[in-house]
C-alpha cells in the first residue's frame, strides 16, 4: 500500500504523511479487535439486528447472488431479501460469517465478511 500511496502522491509529502498515518491507524484498529467466525443462524441474525442490519443480495447472472448485510440507508444495487432466502443462499454456497463485535476502541463494529467454510478452520 505504501508504494501505491507514494505513486499517487509523488511530489506531495503532506499527502504521503497523512495517508501513512491513516494506514497506521487502520492497522492499529484491526489488530486491537478480534474477529469471530460462525455458521450459527441465530448468532448471525442477532448480530445483524443488534446493529440495524438488513439482509440483502446483489443479484448475479446465476442462482442466488452475493450476500450482504445492509446498514443505514438502503443501497440501490442491493435487493432486500428475507432471512429464509438469505440462509438458503448462505448454505448453498457453503459460507461462514466472519464478524467483529467491537472495534479496537470498544464501539459496536459493523465489520463482516462472508467466507468459504473451509477457510473458517
Amino acid at each position: 500500500m505504501a508504494a501505491v500511496i507514494e505513486a499517487v502522491s509523488r511530489g506531495k509529502p503532506d499527502l504521503i504523511m497523512r495517508l501513512t498515518r491513516l494506514q497506521s491507524l487502520d492497522q492499529k484498529e484491526v489488530s486491537m479487535s478480534e474477529s469471530q467466525t460462525t455458521t450459527n443462524r441465530d448468532e448471525i441474525r442477532q448480530w445483524a439486528e443488534d446493529r440495524g442490519g438488513r439482509t440483502a443480495v446483489v443479484r448475479t447472472k446465476g442462482e442466488g447472488g452475493i450476500l450482504r448485510i445492509d446498514f443505514g440507508e438502503p443501497e440501490e444495487k442491493l435487493e432486500p431479501i428475507e432471512w429464509d432466502e438469505f440462509f438458503r443462499i448462505f448454505d448453498e454456497n457453503n459460507l461462514a460469517f466472519l464478524y467483529q463485535d467491537e472495534t479496537g476502541g470498544g464501539k459496536n463494529s459493523r465489520f463482516n465478511k462472508f467466507i468459504d467454510r473451509k477457510q473458517s478452520g
